[in-house]
């Protein structure tokens, strides 16, 4: 009589980027999973993006959706890692073939926040100095910040969040804009001295949310992976990524917005600017949250009726040629 042998439980690849916030925001993800699925084991390999290695030249002018992600979806589709985690923000709307949005974690907050030199320490957005040089990286953050603080001056910013932080202290920026959700992630939240409310900077699609992407034909990692979803942050976040996906903007577009879930209600608020801050087009729409894409599209159209088009066609001509 022979013994029945068992199948040793399967080891699920994680796929991440080097940097010190992925590697942080990954490991959370291996954490919840491992304590749901302690029979599995869930290793993590890192890998360097587009993105990572680009370091001189503004986000804007490479011009890619892609510059986080693109290494990893490869990874996917070549059968060396089983899933990635992003931050959302990063992750285009729209996904190579045989690859799928699985998951979308419980957000934090998704606001932009104002971290500043010690030497205007005390102060606010609006209490800064005409000629403050505010760092940021971001169009989105570029376009609602000229729009109502004209007087500023802005440079562009990049490099992890560590190297940030330094040529801030070094007296290169004024003040920086960035999300208070990465700063909380990597225990720098005393650095926050202003949480900016929505009035003056709607946040990017995603910021805040982590997303898990996978094998769209990986059915038992996806039934997995739905573990560690929260609900509202998904409704949330795909009635963002469909406005945006409207739009067909990338994360270097000048695109923000805001949502919000009452009971089953979800609102939405959108705005495309244009880069100089000259043009800005705003509206919001409310809706059942499990008609989220819908609401996202609904936005977009709206938008696109009051020149969002316009605004979108200029910059992406501009992206085109390099300025």
């Amino acid at each position: 009589m022979t013994s029945a042998v068992s199948s040793p439980a399967r080891t699920i690849r994680i796929g991440s980027r080097k940097s010190q916030l992925a590697l942080v925001q990954t490991y959370w993800v291996q954490e919840q999973l491992q304590k749901s699925f302690p029979e599995i084991a869930f290793e993590v390999h890192t890998m360097s993006t587009q993105g990572d290695k680009i370091l001189d030249v503004a986000l804007a002018k490479i011009g890619d959706k892609g510059l986080f992600t693109k290494e990893l979806e490869l990874g996917m589709l070549n059968q060396e890692i089983d899933f990635a985690v992003h931050s959302l923000k990063d992750l285009p709307t729209n996904l190579p073939q045989g690859l799928t949005l699985a998951a979308i974690t419980e957000r934090e907050n998704p606001a932009d926040a104002l971290v500043l030199h010690e030497k205007h320490k005390g102060q606010q957005i609006d209490t800064l100095p005409e000629g403050a040089v505010i760092g940021t990286s971001s169009l989105r953050r570029l376009a609602q910040l000229r729009n109502q603080f004209p007087h500023f001056t802005f440079k562009d910013v990049r490099g992890n969040l560590n190297t940030r932080m330094a040529k801030l202290d070094a007296g290169e920026y004024d003040a920086l804009i960035l999300a208070v959700a990465g700063l909380e992630r990597l225990g720098m939240s005393d650095r926050v001295h202003q949480i900016l409310p929505k009035e003056i900077s709607l946040h990017a699609v995603g910021q805040g949310a982590l997303g898990i992407e996978c094998r769209a034909d990986d059915t038992e990692l996806i039934s997995l992976l739905k573990a560690i979803e929260h609900p509202q942050t998904r409704d949330r976040c795909l009635a963002e990524r469909a406005f945006l996906r409207d739009l067909e903007g990338g994360c270097q577009v000048p695109i923000g917005v805001n949502t919000e879930i009452n009971g089953d209600n979800l609102t939405l608020t959108g705005i495309v600017a244009s880069v100089d801050g000259q043009k800005l087009v705003k509206d919001t729409v409310s809706g059942e949250a499990k008609n989220a894409e819908q609401l996202g599209n609904q936005l977009a159209n709206l938008l696109r009726q009051q020149g969002a088009q316009e605004i979108l066609d200029v910059i992406f001509t501009e992206i085109q040629r390099g300025s």
